[in-house]
């Protein structure tokens, strides 16, 4: 039992020495070969795993350096709007007049002075709202503001001046839009 086919074949006088060591060397290198085909494989199947992995990893990394510059370019948005706000808010406008605006669906009312009524109603200043505070500003800064987030600029008259045609039976009529009740 413990004779090979070689062997068997060997005593027989089917094949010579020769033929036998041609044989045992092809089979070795047909088993090492194998062996390196299966290592390379498990080889190339784990680089595969490791560049996935570095691909995901890569990506998630991106994703997130996005979300911090956005949160940054927020920030800096916000700390614009504040010194903005900070620097030409009219403080000098505060008075006694009450003017009512609305900030959303609510009815908000702001003291101002007499002159601040009426540049508010013809759209020369603004009310922005910082911190849960309304402040008076110039329209030029409202407008900028509202470049950079239209949520803090509150009331900004835009009425825009209509032509008036010449046949017009008002057109020497004023219409008052500042109306105190």
């Amino acid at each position: 039992m413990g004779n090979s086919f070689q062997d068997q074949f060997l005593k027989a006088g089917l094949v010579n020495e020769k033929q036998v060591k041609k044989s045992k060397k092809a089979k070795y290198i047909k088993t090492k070969q194998a062996g390196k085909k299966k290592v390379e494989k498990v080889v190339d199947e784990n680089r595969l795993h490791v560049q996935k992995k570095l691909k995901e990893q890569a990506e998630k990394d991106r994703q997130l350096n996005l979300e911090r510059q956005k949160e940054a370019n927020l920030k800096a948005i916000s700390a614009q709007i504040k010194q903005l706000i900070e620097v030409h808010h009219q403080a000098d406008m505060v008075g006694e007049t009450a003017y009512n605006f609305t900030d959303g669906t609510l009815i908000k009312k702001i003291y101002v002075s007499d002159i601040a009524v009426k540049q508010i109603a013809n759209g020369r200043l603004a009310i922005v709202k910082w911190d849960d505070q309304y402040k008076i500003v110039p329209k030029i800064v409202a407008e900028k503001i509202s470049e950079r987030d239209e949520k803090y600029v509150i009331h900004l008259e835009t009425t825009s001046k209509s032509i008036n045609d010449e046949n017009d039976p008002y057109a020497d009529y004023q219409i008052p839009d500042d109306l105190m009740w």
